[in-house]
């Protein structure tokens, strides 16, 4: 039976937007839209569509990600990370609409040896994440009723990310090499929605008391934490034993032998304790939560090693 609620799902094409769909759409009467239907760099078509469909809820799974890219495209990456959450912060506040937007790790410059709270002070190294904070920052500025959830590492069993570049380097490579001084905590895009799901029926339900006892910024990560090579290691462990695949040789190496454009972190793992002590809600282990991708791997028609 549907709550009546009317949500919309920006970015809807997306990791995440994908699977908020799939998790919200069960009870409520999702609007999704994407960036063939809304160009977040193009204000008057966030506030034609927030005016139109009048929703209840707002979720913004739509981003520039791509962070080394970024550095180049300064101009565009400002205009969808950071200017748009504050005009959909804006017109969310206007029809008392909930706002639940999601940020990055990558607001922090790694210099820190234990996790990351909300408390930190943020310093970007690059434009994604100079781009993110000020996304956080319009957001706070136009007031309403928002939740802003900072994660990291965000993946899925399809799409482009960090397992499905990994198998699909397994194709055709004998040995991967791959960072190991920067640790993070694996997200996947799943359980991102089911938690988020989880905290906005909670919400609605007047569990957390009233808007300004909840409102804010919170972290929200898969448990644990590890580093890229220790991620790819324990994507190939999965790989050859649930899809009896052939995998290569994983070599560890410094940030130094792997330049890109855009600087990263050492250390960007996020401490989830604010959220948990606030809405009771802790996501998998990054091991579970891979685990689980893989059970959808096993699919033979979402199997990346599959020609």
């Amino acid at each position: 039976m549907k709550q009546g609620r009317t949500v919309l799902i920006l970015g809807a094409a997306g990791q995440v937007g994908t699977q908020l769909r799939g998790v919200f759409e069960k009870d409520d009467t999702v609007i999704a839209v994407d960036r063939t239907v809304v160009d977040l760099a193009q204000p008057e078509q966030i506030r034609a569509v927030i005016r139109r469909v009048r929703p209840q809820l707002i979720l913004n799974a739509a981003a520039y990600t791509a962070v080394d890219k970024a550095e180049s495209e300064r101009e565009i990456a400002m205009a969808i990370n950071a200017r748009a959450p504050g005009i959909v912060a804006e017109e969310a506040r206007q029809i008392d609409a909930l706002l639940v937007h999601y940020s990055t790790d990558y607001v922090f410059d790694g210099s820190k040896a234990e996790p990351w709270t909300e408390g930190d002070t943020p310093n970007p190294l690059n434009v994604y994440g100079a781009s993110k904070l000020a996304g956080e920052a319009s957001i706070r500025q136009a007031g309403g009723r928002y939740l802003i959830f900072r994660t990291s590492w965000v993946y899925a069993s399809s799409g482009k990310n960090f397992l499905v570049t990994m198998l699909q380097l397994a194709r055709t490579r004998s040995e991967i090499r791959v960072v190991c001084d920067q640790s993070g905590r694996p997200t996947t895009s799943i359980e991102l929605a089911t938690a988020t799901r989880r905290i906005v029926d909670g919400v609605f339900a007047g569990q957390y008391g009233s808007a300004h006892e909840w409102s804010g910024l919170y972290h929200m990560a898969c448990t644990g934490s590890t580093n890229w090579f220790e991620f790819a290691k324990a994507i190939f462990e999965r790989a050859e034993a649930r899809l009896s695949a052939r995998v290569p040789t994983v070599t560890p190496i410094p940030s130094s032998e792997y330049r890109t454009p855009a600087a990263r972190p050492r250390n960007s793992v996020l401490s989830t304790a604010r959220l948990h002590n606030r809405f009771g809600v802790q996501l998998a282990s990054w091991e579970s939560a891979l685990d689980a991708e893989f059970d959808i791997l096993q699919s033979a028609t979402l199997n990346p090693l599959q020609s």
